[in-house]
């Protein structure tokens, strides 16, 4: 007689992709046109930040304190327009990298359609950043050739847990700044929609991170845990350390030397990104992605 007992790979899997249709459920319900909710034609009102500026790299520094209030607009502007640059940047990785992963796979599967879904996203918020970079006035900002290498090979050689646990680390960190940008009447109102829709729709992909992560590590050993930990946590780094490019300060009339040296030793900004990814930390550590080696390119980037 057949056995009616439902085996956990199974059970694992419709649960799995209960979660995908409901994270399909949700986009078909709360999802965003940036082409028309956002305020393209009204021209830049430079009497705006472009981002809170307690963010700015040198916020509570000596530079700062000598800026006159245009010149710490200026400054934001470009530093929001470096951050969406550099968003730009990865999520073209991660686009690659989750139709990699869903190569070939079955389409009529709610996570497949979940990840199409994902990569969709992903365009639209590329095409956003790149139309707000250029609203701020600012050029097209690069992470640097040895990074842009680096971006090339992880996004050919990275899968599973360390493909999506590192898109995590970078919509976390992202996430999380853009959610007081949003809320700032202070920041220009075209980039708070911007903000806003990425806090919205991001927030499915972070879900959906998360589980695929634990889903991936679940039968993982020590060495292949420890070395997508380090695979991660070298990723996060260079991530991290590239959201504000170091032309930023020239485009907005500073000295550049002063502002990189004054913005490298900021205590502020580095007390502000490690109380910021304490979620994320606490994640990566029920992971057990925070392994010693991690841990040191974690406290390099400022996150922990």
């Amino acid at each position: 007689m057949a056995s009616s007992t439902v085996r956990p790979e199974d059970q694992d899997r419709a649960a799995e992709q209960d979660v995908a249709r409901r994270l399909l459920d949700s986009s078909a319900k709360l999802s965003y046109d940036p082409a028309t909710e956002v305020d393209w034609n009204t021209p830049l009102d430079t009497d705006h930040h472009g981002a809170s500026p307690e963010w700015s790299t040198l916020y509570g520094t000596a530079y700062w304190g000598e800026l006159t209030e245009s010149q710490r607009k200026a400054l934001t502007r470009q530093e929001a327009a470096s951050v969406a640059s550099t968003g730009i940047w990865f999520e073209m990785i991660l686009q690659q990298m989750v139709l990699r992963d869903m190569y070939a796979k079955d389409p009529t599967d709610p996570r497949f359609q979940w990840a199409l879904t994902e990569v969709a996203d992903e365009c639209r918020h590329s095409i956003m950043f790149a139309r707000g970079a250029a609203k701020l006035g600012a050029p097209a900002y690069r992470p640097r050739r040895p990074v842009l290498e680096l971006g090339r090979a992880f996004k050919t050689l990275a899968f599973g847990e360390a493909a999506y646990a590192a898109i995590l680390v970078a919509e976390e960190v992202l996430d999380v700044m853009q959610r007081d940008w949003m809320r700032d009447e202070r920041v220009a109102p075209f980039v708070r929609t911007i903000n806003n829709i990425h806090v919205v729709e991001e927030s499915r992909h972070m879900k959906f991170a998360r589980d695929e992560t634990r889903k991936r590590l679940r039968d993982a050993g020590p060495v292949r845990r420890h070395l997508n930990a380090l695979v991660v946590a070298i990723a996060s780094y260079y991530i991290v350390t590239s959201m504000v490019n170091r032309d930023v300060y020239v485009n907005a009339g500073l000295d550049g030397a002063r502002a990189r040296a004054e913005a490298k030793t900021n205590e502020h900004h580095k007390s502000l990104m490690r109380s910021s990814c304490s979620g994320l930390m606490e994640f990566l550590s029920s992971a057990r992605l925070l392994t010693k080696p991690a841990l040191f390119f974690y406290q390099r980037a400022h996150l922990i």
